[in-house]
């Protein structure tokens, strides 16, 4: 299938000569202005881009700017076709994004040769890419299905926990947009891949695999000294994923998986575990996961008690803001929670 060309330049010989020369090889567009060149755009994507600089209205810089900043554009390699040997000019054309330079008046051989290994390049690049994007892929499945197996295998051994993980994760991304939406903790949360940070969220309660089963599953109330050691699954789980982050460069997402292990059991007026920190010295990962743990655990029955009424699990909540929970989280909770009552999966 033949690559197609725009050749864009206000003057008519040019754009005959640019034409005469690549039509046996290209499929290729004349247009007389950067206007033109847009129009057609919303109908044709080209391969590559010949460009003038010195055009009215528009000239090829503010056009080349414009195309880098509509993502749909942004990847098209664009080449300058100008009279001006001007340094200054080159340095400009390439900090905007330009691939090359051809002086006018070009000859044909020139032309043609340049055009194709631009568009070589071009096209070892966008096949490069697609194998890393599909290697990619296949690394972030394999993660996903060591995190279930891992987050399962937890939750295999604490009988009353079904679909916890699962369902913390969905509160986490509740909370997470709704955040953004409302520019809530904007400077903790504007980097934060999404995906990454609520994948992560499965692995909070990993450190309860090293809790025995007679504590993780009694019936009844804990004792002091069961409690005790039932709140050590916090440091547990921070253990952990420091043994896997000792071996793997991944470091953003095991970040984010220690966070919410480590955290999950703070308050906001520090009488949490195992840090005892306070306010905002607590992690943001800490601080949503606090949040959606204890409203899932509940709604939710386990083997010592039966699950909450919704209304009962709000008054809770709203009990324990400023105190075990972050008022800002509880604010935006309150305004989802018709999502959070949606979710479900057991």
């Amino acid at each position: 299938m033949q690559k197609t060309i725009f050749v864009v330049d206000d003057n008519d010989t040019n754009l005959a000569s640019a034409k005469e020369a690549l039509k046996e090889q290209y499929r290729v567009m004349t247009l007389p202005s950067a206007a033109k060149m847009f129009a057609l755009m919303e109908k044709v994507k080209p391969d590559l881009i010949l460009l003038d600089i010195e055009m009215p209205e528009t000239d090829g810089f503010e056009a080349l700017q414009q195309l880098k900043r509509n993502g749909a554009h942004a990847g098209i390699p664009i080449i300058f076709l100008t009279s001006m040997t001007d340094a200054e000019v080159e340095v400009r054309g390439f900090q905007l994004g330009v691939i090359d330079f051809i002086t006018k008046p070009f000859s044909a051989p020139v032309l043609l040769n340049r055009l194709k290994t631009h568009l070589d390049i071009d096209e070892l690049i966008r096949e490069r890419t697609a194998q890393l994007q599909h290697k990619t892929v296949q690394l972030q499945n394999l993660q996903s299905a060591i995190i279930f197996s891992f987050a399962d295998m937890v939750e295999s051994r604490d009988k009353g926990t079904g679909g916890h993980v699962e369902r913390t994760a969905v509160y986490i991304k509740i909370l997470f947009d709704a955040m953004k939406a409302h520019d809530v903790y904007y400077d903790e949360i504007k980097d934060i891949d999404a995906e990454q940070f609520i994948s992560s969220s499965r692995l909070h309660d990993l450190g309860k695999i090293a809790i025995s089963d007679l504590i993780l599953n009694k019936p009844g109330k804990l004792t002091d000294e069961e409690f005790e050691i039932m709140k050590t699954h916090t440091t547990e789980g921070e253990h952990a994923i420091d043994l896997i982050a000792s071996r793997t460069d991944d470091v953003e997402f095991l970040y984010n998986a220690k966070q919410f292990a480590g955290y999950h059991h703070e308050h906001w007026d520090g009488n949490g575990y195992p840090y005892r920190l306070k306010g905002t010295d607590i992690p943001i990962q800490g601080r949503l996961m606090a949040f959606v743990d204890v409203y899932d655990a509940l709604i939710s029955e386990r083997p010592y008690k039966k699950p909450f009424t919704e209304s009962e699990a709000n008054n809770i909540i709203t009990e324990g803001v400023g105190k075990q929970f972050d008022p800002l989280i509880a604010d935006i909770f309150f305004e989802v929670r018709d999502e959070f009552k949606a979710v479900k999966i057991t």
